[in-house]
């Protein structure tokens, strides 16, 4: 643990400086809490926020690597840049989280379970992500344990963009680029990023070839708005994404291998008519994606697979008064997997209805309930409760705020599939996968300073009942929990200027996580440490950025042994050699830290990366 309390001592340093006066972050506008726009200082769930400008600092070129620094999000990567990675919110798993872009629901259909792909997500072209921590089956779908919603880069008055190259270890290369202009009237956006790297040998078993294992993606995103009148806008957003990849500890006809590849390729869109009359609006909108993925041995395809999701949904809002808000909504939902299994499909209807109250701009409250009729496990009622009580002090404002909700998980597709084979076998072949449920509340307590200062508090606590997970004893199908899987934790953050020019930030989680046979759930740390530092000097022309993150008391499922604790260093830079031109770099484990977040596989030792952008 001698790496965790060095940690934490730094952590203790940063909440002790003196900060300076900024705008307070009590103002700034979430979308996320209830689809709807609004102020932080109203809002009584648990969420964060990551800018454009913030991503675009720190460097890094996968998104997964952005998010590891929030609080309580944990991120396990089996060898390297597009290999698989998970993303777990307050413990739960990376396949109860949703993930939105630009209101596109980008989960994979294909996969084992409706999950995001994070090892296809790269950084380039994000102007923001809003975090949303707890189950959250009100607004997003009953399955949802959590909420990363993606904003790519925004339209500009006028016309301008910016084109970036870098290069650095492992034969890493990435070009990206975006253009955007826009007026009253209408706008556009579009990037486009193409990456490759050799890799590194990701299995430590692969003692034999001992052979990089590379990727490539490229990626494009595009949308566009008219707005014809003041009143009405109607906005078309595409996105395509190509991913191949190379992998060890694939198995075969022939057996296991470790030459093994995968390519995976995604297309979505959203078209959407936003109308605003009198107190209504209304967003009505068609959305959908496909996934195709193939895995190959020794370049023979063993398997393929495509999913599709598609959707229509409406969201409306009545605003009668400060204390009167109500959003609603529906949502018609489609699933459909094509395998060498067998095809499949579902469909899902639901409707949800949230009361939102302001009263005397100190207490604000919301209430709400969504109904789901799933097409093979019947109609289930979600519900979440929130409140935020502020109390406006000399120096500042504090709020004490708390939710809870609940949603539930139908088994996917592939789950059902897997253990209606013909040849499975005892245990899975006795179970019939029923659907499961969840519940969780938070309370916090938040202080936002004249001077800029926020400090943040929150106890959470939620649960998973009847969990669906593989038998990882005999590796028959698909098992059910008989009880609850739990997260409880402590989530303590901070934000602030030290000086005009120095940014500080620290997050630390605790989180006790059990399953259904009270053991500590597999690669999930009891505690979480984050570290950052801007500074920005000669007249903000050089910004040097320090990033340090802790995992500690992680356990292997497949072992029940202890994984190591690790501290990972990272810094960057950039300088505005002009107007306009602008050169940066990063060292990633600046100090060699030798770990592994998932037993067997690799992690990067020391690597930098340098690079030049260009903006117009």
């Amino acid at each position: 643990m001698k790496n965790f309390n060095t940690l934490a001592v730094a952590a203790i340093g940063v909440a002790l400086a003196s900060p300076t006066a900024v705008a307070n972050k009590m103002e700034e506008v979430v979308v996320t809490s209830s689809r709807v726009p609004v102020p932080l200082r109203q809002i009584g769930t648990s969420v964060s926020v990551i800018s454009g400008e913030e991503i675009q600092q720190r460097g890094f070129s996968t998104l997964a690597d952005v998010l590891r620094s929030q609080p309580a999000v944990s991120v396990t990567n089996t060898g390297g840049p597009g290999k698989t990675t998970s993303l777990f919110i307050r413990g739960e798993e990376s396949y109860r989280t949703l993930v939105l872009l630009d209101g596109i629901n980008i989960s994979d259909a294909s996969g084992t379970q409706i999950s995001p792909r994070f090892e296809h997500l790269l950084s380039a072209g994000i102007g923001r992500v809003e975090i949303l921590r707890g189950p959250q089956g009100l607004m997003y779908g009953a399955d949802s344990g959590g909420v990363v919603d993606i904003t790519s880069t925004t339209p500009r008055e006028g016309f301008g963009g910016q084109v970036s190259a870098e290069t650095g270890k492992f034969g890493s290369q990435q070009l990206s680029g975006n253009i955007g202009a826009g007026n009253d009237v209408g706008d556009f956006a579009l990037s486009a990023t193409s990456m490759e790297t050799d890799g590194f040998n990701a299995l430590t078993t692969d003692d034999v070839l001992r052979d990089d294992d590379g990727y490539e993606n490229t990626t494009v995103h595009g949308k566009a708005g008219w707005t014809p009148t003041q009143d009405l806008r109607i906005e078309l957003v595409g996105h395509y994404a190509d991913g191949e990849n190379e992998y060890d500890g694939c198995f075969g006809p022939s057996g296991p291998a470790n030459v093994c590849s995968d390519t995976y390729e995604m297309t979505a869109w959203r078209a959407s008519v936003d109308y605003t009359l009198g107190a209504f609006t209304h967003d009505l909108a068609y959305a959908g994606n496909q996934t195709d993925r193939a895995l190959q041995e020794f370049g023979v395809e063993s398997f393929a697979t495509r999913g599709e999701l598609n959707s229509v949904n409406y969201l409306g809002t009545f605003t009668g008064s400060e204390a009167l808000r109500l959003v609603y909504g529906l949502e018609v939902k489609e699933e459909k997997l094509e395998s060498d299994s067998g095809d499949a499909d579902r469909r899902q209807d639901s409707v949800y209805a949230e009361y939102q109250g302001d009263f005397d701009n100190s207490i604000f409250v919301t209430a709400g309930a969504r109904y789901d009729d799933n097409e093979d496990f019947g109609s289930h009622t979600s519900y979440r409760v929130s409140g935020a009580y502020l109390f406006d002090l000399d120096a500042g404002d504090l709020k004490l705020r708390a939710t809870y909700g609940t949603g539930f998980r139908a088994p996917s597709l592939s789950e059902i599939a897997y253990n209606n084979r013909a040849e499975v076998f005892p245990p899975a072949s006795d179970v019939v996968l029923r659907e499961e449920t969840s519940a969780g509340y938070d309370v916090g307590l938040s202080w936002f300073a004249d001077s800029g200062l926020f400090l943040e508090a929150v106890y959470f606590d939620q649960k998973v009942t009847d969990e669906i997970f593989f038998d990882l004893a005999d590796y028959s199908g698909y098992l059910q929990g008989n009880g609850d899987s739990t997260s409880t934790g402590v989530e303590l953050i901070s934000e602030y200027l030290a000086f005009e020019s120095l940014e500080l930030s620290g997050n630390y989680t605790y989180n006790d996580t059990e399953n259904a046979d009270d053991q500590q759930r597999i690669r999930r740390p009891k505690h979480l440490l984050n570290l950052g530092v801007n500074w920005r000097i000669l007249e903000s022309r050089l910004s040097l950025g320090f990033n340090a993150r802790g995992s500690f008391d992680a356990i292997d499922g497949a072992t029940g042994v202890s994984l190591d604790d690790y501290t990972v260093v990272d810094i960057n830079a950039s300088f505005d050699v002009m107007s306009g031109i602008q050169v940066y770099g990063r060292v990633e484990n600046l100090f060699d830290e030798d770990y592994e977040e998932v037993p067997t596989y690799n992690t990067s030792g020391t690597a930098g990366y340098v690079g030049v952008r260009w903006n117009f």
